[in-house]
């Protein structure tokens, strides 16, 4: 197979979401809430439980009056935002607005770090001549978060599954990014970290490589095997 174009996951691939204590301390930070480090502490693991942050923890169990937009979260920005803001509402915090403030801070480009290794695999695929574009189960545009560490100018296309209305595993978002692309998805390498959701594209006839969702300092360099695969 010769690889001319690697689609890439988001969240947990080229990317990591901060930790539910500091995504807690920036709400409290925004809103002038004030708690003590042990309830800090204490809210964030509660928060962390109940998957309140997108990227973050999968709930341990999600309400039966959020199952609905929880399984189809992905395709639509409203869905996102309820079944998000619902499992944090599950946790009693200290002033209102931190709900609110929660779900604002995990869209900043502060509240995601790059893989040590994402610039430099990029930037190489780029050089080679190996088209690329992110696909992701995503209810927001990520495109700023790109723009602001500086790995936009790599990636080609954004398909993104609240925009086409379906969600990875589903065929139709890994033929969109080829379609993007210019390319077969027998030409088309899918990098992912899930082996449930990024391994569908394979049913297209993509090949797929997945690499374990890890803190960046835990995983420094497992991107680069992807420049192996593409020779």
């Amino acid at each position: 197979m010769t690889v001319k174009g690697v689609l890439f996951d988001f969240s947990g691939t080229l990317l990591h979401v901060e930790t539910a204590r500091s995504w807690l301390r920036a709400a409290l930070r925004a809103t002038e809430t004030h708690v003590d480090e042990e309830e800090l502490d204490r809210l964030a693991r509660l928060l962390d439980e109940a998957g309140a942050l997108p990227g973050g923890s999968t709930p341990r169990a999600v309400p039966a009056r959020l199952a609905d937009a929880w399984a189809r979260r992905d395709e639509d920005a409203n869905l996102h935002r309820v079944a998000y803001l619902g499992l944090a509402r599950q946790v009693p915090l200290p002033n209102p607005e931190l709900y609110e403030a929660l779900y604002v801070r995990h869209k900043e480009p502060a509240a995601w770090q790059p893989y040590p290794d994402a610039a430099e695999v990029l930037g190489e695929l780029r050089r080679r001549g190996v088209r690329t574009a992110v696909v992701s189960n995503v209810g927001w545009d990520l495109r700023p978060v790109f723009r602001a560490h500086g790995l936009d100018g790599d990636i080609e296309a954004y398909v993104l599954s609240y925009e086409h209305g379906v969600q990875k595993p589903g065929a139709r978002l890994f033929q969109a990014a080829c379609d993007a692309l210019g390319l077969a998805p027998g030409d088309t390498l899918m990098v992912g970290d899930d082996p449930y959701a990024d391994a569908g594209a394979a049913a297209i006839g993509c090949a797929v490589h997945l690499v374990d969702k890890l803190p960046p300092a835990e995983r420094p360099d497992a991107l680069r095997r992807v420049l192996d695969l593409v020779g």
